[in-house]
């Protein structure tokens, strides 16, 4: 933890002064809706395990974890201090996301907190906060936080799984897309790439402008467009799948799944990259690898039919192709291999 800060909470109640029921007593409140937990939740916290429903007898499950000066910094170069809230909604954010490239929508979570003992309580609080309202404000509606874990550690991490139920629907793989196919974007991609350039740039989050500000926003609270999973599952989307690491990185995932090389369009690249001109101005930087590489964002990339119409909040950027003699699974920019790029956790 960041000296300034440890001196700034030195006189605040930290979670070494409470046991850890008493901990679980300050979290839990703050995780249940007003109407009590979801019918999909049959039995919270407070039992040794969770109970929940499998209405169509499948389980869609995905898993994800933040770690302390790994996925986030507490104090950044920028001055900006991550909050509980912000860890909390990111938490949710991204394993919701998972389970929207499915074409499912999320029903149960459950998260595990390992805690510095000098982690101050008003944090983890926070931290609650920005979980249930990242559940509710992303639109998960049928989702809640049905048990999880605590423990002890060196630095803060926050793990969370979420499961999910296809209602008797087919899942959207990243297999299925085919020679022909359209390839269509929904949410934001490179924002969050822009917002972190700027947390680590060291130029004060307090000189930001309200649209540099909107995109350290997309980094620190990431909105997926959970609508769009199961509507691209309704209008036929062939393959699916979250952008978390990339766009480059994720369509080759999806091409070498599919067994297709995916084209990019450079003309909407072009499109992409001028929505980022704020932050790339005020860095001077280029803001194509923001676009290319830049996870986090967690938009939807997924591919459909030609003759189907696009469901709504999605655009298309590019196409899929079958493999030449001497091709393998790629991506393609103006007819030339595309490096991959985008986020490996075991390369940075």
């Amino acid at each position: 933890m960041p000296e300034d800060l440890r001196n700034r909470i030195d006189h605040q109640p930290t979670v070494a002064g409470l046991s850890e029921a008493d901990l679980l007593a300050r979290i839990f409140p703050r995780l249940r809706t007003e109407a009590g937990y979801t019918a999909s939740t049959l039995l919270g916290p407070g039992d040794d395990a969770a109970i929940v429903a499998a209405p169509d007898g499948r389980t869609v499950i995905s898993i994800d974890t933040q770690v302390q000066d790994q996925d986030f910094r507490l104090l950044w170069p920028s001055g900006y201090r991550t909050t509980g809230f912000d860890v909390g909604w990111k938490a949710a954010a991204q394993n919701l996301s998972d389970i929207n490239a499915m074409g499912a929508r999320a029903t149960s979570m459950v998260v595990s907190l390992t805690l510095p003992v000098d982690t101050p309580v008003a944090w983890v609080e926070d931290l609650a906060d920005g979980l249930a309202a990242g559940i509710r404000g992303l639109g998960a509606v049928h989702c809640s936080v049905a048990g999880g874990d605590l423990g002890r550690g060196r630095e803060i991490s926050v793990t969370a799984a979420v499961l999910g139920t296809l209602d008797g629907a087919r899942p959207v793989l990243r297999s299925g897309a085919r020679p022909g196919d359209i390839l269509a974007l929904a949410g934001t991609v490179g924002h969050a790439a822009a917002g972190l350039a700027l947390l680590e740039s060291g130029i004060g989050v307090d000189t930001l402008t309200p649209a540099e500000h909107a995109f350290v926003d997309l980094q620190c609270r990431p909105r997926p467009p959970l609508e769009a999973g199961p509507g691209a599952r309704e209008a036929g989307a062939t393959a699916m799948l979250d952008v978390s690491d990339g766009l480059l990185r994720d369509g080759k995932r999806l091409a070498a799944a599919s067994g297709v090389a995916v084209t990019l369009d450079p003309e909407c690249l072009a499109r992409l990259a001028e929505l980022l001109g704020p932050a790339a101005a005020r860095l001077g930087a280029d803001a194509a690898p923001w676009v290319l590489g830049g996870g986090e964002d967690h938009g939807l990339l997924a591919t459909f039919p030609a003759d189907v119409q696009l469901p709504p909040g999605f655009t298309a950027i590019g196409s899929i192709h079958a493999l030449g003699t001497d091709e393998g699974p790629g991506v393609l920019i103006a007819g030339r291999a595309a490096d991959t790029g985008g986020w490996d956790h075991f390369a940075h």
